[in-house]
């Protein structure tokens, strides 16, 4: 890994660990079985959730749009009571930060990816948030990858990858970015794979 100066790192799936989020559970939870059909007509249909993660609507609005009587609120209890930072990503990032520039490049809302970061004491770590949320386009389109690319003013070979999807990291790969899947879903993939950050740091000593 001697050409490598930086790290970009996908959010979900890999610091933190649920993969997927909680969210559309989350928002059952919340409303009497009678909302249901409205709520999955909302998410399936009007697409609400992809519209607030390419940054078409905010979070306030999209919340209530779901129903949410106080947005702040449950953005906030959703992030701190339903979300699980991985307990190896801060203490790799204190042994990796110096010699390494950390990106963060991730599909999310813009003011939740904002909130998990302050929340968990992240931003120090990162040179570059790249969100779909502000940039309105989301992986796997290699518009984002490119732009990213174009921010930190890197070149691909410099970079590793650490995604938890297998097809954000061959798009990825494709403009000669070093991929890594971070192994949380068991998906299938040729590549280099690991399962936890005390492996990405054997990786990236080789």
């Amino acid at each position: 890994m001697n050409k490598i100066t930086t790290l970009i790192f996908d959010m979900y799936g890999v610091i933190i660990e649920e993969s997927k989020g909680n969210f559309i559970p989350y928002t059952y939870n919340h409303f009497d079985e009678s909302e249901y059909e409205r709520i999955t007509r909302q998410f399936r249909v009007e697409k609400l959730f992809t519209k607030a993660g390419n940054g078409e609507i905010n979070s306030d609005t999209f919340l209530s749009m779901l129903g949410f009587e106080n947005p702040q609120f449950h953005m906030k209890d959703y992030i701190e009571n339903h979300l699980t930072l991985d307990a190896g990503f801060v203490p790799f990032a204190e042994r990796f930060a110096g010699q390494y520039e950390f990106v963060l490049l991730s599909n999310d809302v813009s003011e939740w990816s904002a909130y998990i970061t302050e929340h968990h004491g992240l931003d120090k770590y990162f040179s570059h948030k790249i969100v779909s949320g502000d940039v309105k386009c989301r992986k796997p389109e290699r518009k984002i990858y490119e732009l990213a690319l174009e921010r930190i003013g890197k070149k691909p070979e410099e970079c590793l990858f650490i995604d938890n999807t297998v097809k954000n990291l061959l798009v990825a790969q494709e403009l000669g970015i070093v991929p890594v899947l971070f192994d949380r879903d068991k998906e299938e993939y040729a590549g280099v794979k690991v399962n936890t950050f005390e492996e990405l740091a054997q990786v990236i000593e080789e």
